[in-house]
């Protein structure tokens, strides 16, 4: 880095051409001084970190070959095959002596000694012997080194890929486990990865307590039982939390003790690899939770047992206060470190290669940017809480460095923040200075609903407060939005159903009684709260397993102060699928919600305008996107012939509406109704119109509700124009994980029209015909034994009306659901009917033989207006 040249060579690998970027005394010109001139002031902070992540990378690339090789540690560290052997390599510089240990050899390593580089690699070969690798696949292995004062330890392989204990003993150590299994047991991927969504929409899960029992479920589980759900809610992505393993069940997986090892409470790598494949399949994209802000403090199990007091230079670890959260009770990486940096980093391409992740959320990020941490800090925003020496620039550029790997790696990576603080830059490109995440987390809105719920009666809420909370981040930033995760439901802290509802969660949520006032207020705002957030709070969406239906009670893992009991650490989704429970209401409208973007794509809307914050009514007006948000939060007061500003003139129908009755409401909003708009003041000038906007129409508000209203395209409504059919995509058809090829489906607008699916080029079956004699009646169909209706799936009732002026294909719009695979015998299949199930708020679909053969097809008859100008999306 001494020359011109050189310094122009690093730079330009980082920086588009277009701009310039120096690393000397000269000024600094990044992207982020034009989008916020306000950081021109810390501009040599800027200037030094951008120096040395510069300089960084030209280091990795001189040494390395590439930032994208050298995150290929674990091909070199641990264990691996090479030439008919096995060969181990671990960096433990303050070891005298080491040995590797493990079932194969009687944990004698004497015959087993490795050898020391100057680095402090210590490396060993084993040969197989007779063609059979000398360590058997899934058998215990451990890493054996003496250090300075003579003492030897035993110690699980820092890049260990797998690592158990023996559940008969209690508190029993974990043993690193040798995983290579044959061919024949290795899990080979059927699925590509999903393509990125516009805007995300993230369930937050956890494995080991997403089952019904009092126990620890398994990856096969999850993916089996847990991922239809997201799937039929409408998600494009799943978050998973705790995968890497931690020896604490109760630490949530932020404990970690094994950094490239599965959590083994929950299955195998080939389970979890099952699992992230199904969600492909699925159209579902996996997150996941990654934990290198800190590690255990564990010895005998953890990445920590390798510190035996040497100096920071030859530990993944600080020294001293430095090297210790004293909230967490837990070890800071030293990020300066080469070989922190290979460890971490290669971290990150092992999920990304290996399991086929498609992005992370990085865990505590704010303890990462400063050197105190977070710690007893309120930040107000103040930049100079942001750029100062108490900011961790080794901890700023591993992050640097981590985002752009992630994006070289895999372009289409999402890769989100967890971070209080609001630091600027957070979320722009590393050119234009940025630290390079594409999203943050809004960690500032669930504090804000828990004060409101806690603190404040409905009639004091602040419509303007609210509106300012979620709209409250930086431009051209991203975040993602969430009432609660699961931070919000943990023990000694409530989940918003439980704060809303309490006690009366127990008793009062059947639907064969009336709902007392405290449920109906509670089923309410509990719906409105989740769906401003999202539609107001950021650009992507985030809920914890559960929490779309209203989980009751709280999380407390297994410990000594329960007895060691799962009770409350599982998911009770028989709540959910009692059909006499209220719960399903507010699930059917979280699948309401998510269904909203995915045909109107309202999150990835640059265009959010709050035109009305009325305390005296109670109520919040806004746009996002083309769609009209309106929200009545007064707890008594309906509003007929309410008046809501409007951009675009025309005529304006319900999209969506939180009191429908499948939403637990009162029906008080008809959804066939016309509203159409009238012209406000002068045209271009604000100040005349009505809120700022030229336009406005009139509705009914009753109280504590929320209702979306699109703009209907007439030209497509006009005599003589094609309205009856709208195209639209079908994504595939699944039969389990089986996958299909896509092809197109046209569904007919009136309920005595048929549609033909196909998996050929077959189209409308403009010819077919449905009289009266043939048309499947809800009696006959309820009195037919299910073994011979042949049932294919169900259609979820939405009382959503789809987008049909672009007449585009859109993406898998998740809630309807045809389950069967291409007929082997090319015989034609007929879904001759749709049967309203009262009791299960869905449409059966019946597969009947025709004779006519006709490949894979089948007769789709669309028999309710909410089916009317959808997409059909085969589950």
């Amino acid at each position: 880095m001494n020359n011109k040249a050189e310094r122009h060579f690093a730079i330009s690998s980082v920086v588009k051409e277009n701009q310039t970027m120096t690393t000397s005394t000269e000024d600094v010109q990044l992207g982020i001084f034009e989008i916020d001139p306000s950081l021109e002031k810390f501009k040599d902070h800027f200037s030094y970190r951008t120096k040395k992540y510069v300089e960084t990378e030209s280091m990795i690339k001189k040494y390395e070959g590439s930032l994208e090789a050298f995150a290929q540690g674990y091909l070199k560290f641990g264990f691996n095959r090479e030439q008919d052997s096995i060969v181990y390599r671990e960096w433990a510089p303050a070891a005298q002596e080491a040995q590797v240990i493990g079932d194969f050899n009687g944990w004698d390593g004497s015959n087993h000694k490795m050898e020391r580089n100057e680095f402090g690699i210590w490396t060993i070969r084993i040969p197989d012997s007779g063609g059979i690798p000398s360590i058997p696949h899934n058998s215990r292995i451990k890493f054996r080194f003496k250090h300075g004062n003579g003492i030897w330890v035993d110690r699980i392989p820092a890049w260990i890929r797998f690592a158990t204990l023996d559940p008969t003993r209690f508190a029993a150590p974990y043993d690193g486990v040798y995983w290579d299994p044959p061919p024949s047991e290795r899990y080979v991927f059927k699925h590509p990865r999903p393509p990125k969504p516009a805007a995300p929409r993230i369930y937050e899960a956890h494995v080991g307590m997403s089952g019904p029992e009092p126990r620890v479920s398994t990856y096969r589980e999850f993916a089996d039982n847990v991922l239809p759900r997201i799937r039929a809610n409408n998600y494009n992505m799943v978050q998973l939390m705790a995968i890497m393993e931690h020896s604490y069940y109760g630490s949530f997986g932020y404990h970690v003790t094994n950094f490239f090892a599965v959590s083994s409470r929950s299955g195998t790598p080939e389970d979890l690899k099952y699992l992230i494949d199904k969600a492909h399949g699925l159209g579902i994209r996996v997150l996941m939770d990654v934990v290198h802000s800190h590690a255990s403090n564990n010895v005998t199990d953890g990445l920590n047992g390798f510190d035996v007091g040497q100096s920071t230079q030859e530990s993944y670890f600080h020294t001293g206060e430095r090297g210790y959260h004293k909230l967490w009770d837990s070890r800071l990486f030293n990020y300066a470190n080469w070989e922190v940096l290979r460890f971490l980093l290669s971290n990150l391409r092992w999920w990304l290669d290996e399991f086929k992740f498609d992005g992370f959320r990085f865990d505590g990020v704010t303890s990462m940017l400063y050197h105190h941490h977070g710690i007893n800090m309120a930040f107000t925003g103040n930049y100079s809480e942001y750029f100062s020496e108490a900011t961790d620039v080794d901890a700023v550029v591993y992050m640097m460095l981590a985002n752009r790997l992630v994006h070289k790696v895999l372009p289409d990576a999402t890769i989100i923040a967890e971070d209080v603080s609001g630091m600027p830059a957070l979320c722009l490109p590393v050119y234009e200075g940025g630290v390079g995440f594409d999203y943050r987390l809004a960690m500032a809105i669930p504090d804000k609903w828990i004060d409101y719920l806690k603190n404040k009666i409905d009639i004091k809420w602040s419509m303007k407060d609210i509106a300012w909370s979620l709209t409250n981040r930086r431009y051209t930033e991203k975040c993602i939005a969430y009432a609660e995760s699961h931070d919000q439901a943990i023990v000694g802290d409530k989940t918003i159903s439980f704060l809303l509802m309490d006690k009366e969660m127990y008793s009062g949520m059947s639907n064969l009684k009336p709902a007392s006032p405290l449920i109906d207020r509670g089923i309410s705002l509990h719906k409105m709260i989740h769906f401003i957030t999202m539609a107001l709070g950021g650009e992507g969406y985030l809920n914890f397993m559960g929490n779309e239906f209203g989980h009751p009670e709280w999380i407390d893992f297994p410990r000594e102060g329960n007895g060691w009991s799962y009770d409350k650490c599982r998911r009770q989704w028989n709540l959910v699928d009692t059909d006499h429970l209220r719960y399903k209401h507010m699930n059917a409208f979280d699948r309401a919600m998510n269904l909203l973007d995915d045909r109107f794509h309202f999150l990835a809307s640059t265009k959010q305008i709050v035109s009305s914050t009325s305390e005296e009514d109670k109520v919040i007006v806004f746009e996002r996107g083309d769609l009209v948000f309106v929200f009545n939060f007064h707890p008594e007061n309906t509003y007929s012939g309410y008046k809501v500003g409007c951009d675009l003139p025309g005529k304006y129908r319900v999209a969506l509406d939180s009191d429908a009755p499948e939403f637990g409401g009162h029906g008080r909003v008809g959804h066939d109704v016309d509203h159409f708009t009238t012209p406000e003041g002068i045209p271009g000038v604000p100040e005349t119109n009505f809120n700022n906007r030229p336009n406005s129409f009139q509705i009914l508000s009753p109280a504590r509700t929320c209702t979306v209203y699109y703009k209907v395209d007439e030209t497509a409504e006009q005599p003589g124009e094609e309205t009856a059919i709208s195209e639209t995509t079908v994504s595939g058809i699944l039969d389990q994980s089986e996958t299909y090829e896509t092809t197109e489906i046209l569904l007919g607008e009136e309920t005595t029209e048929i549609a033909t699916l196909a998996l050929d080029d077959s189209k409308i079956d403009e010819t077919a015909e449905l009289s009266s004699d043939n048309r499947p009646t809800e009696d006959s169909l309820d009195q037919t034994p299910l073994e011979d209706r042949s049932v294919l799936g169900f259609t979820p009732l939405t009382p959503f009306v789809g987008d049909r002026r672009n007449r585009r294909s859109y993406p898998p719009p998740l809630p309807y659901h045809l389950f069967t695979p291409a007929p082997s015998s090319g015989g034609r299949g007929r879904v001759r009917a749709g049967s309203r199930r009262q009791d299960r708020g869905c449409f059966l679909l019946h597969a009947l033989p025709a004779p006519t053969p006709v490949p894979a097809s089948l007769l789709l008859l669309s028999s309710t207006p909410f089916l009317r100008s959808h997409a059909i999306d085969a589950a």
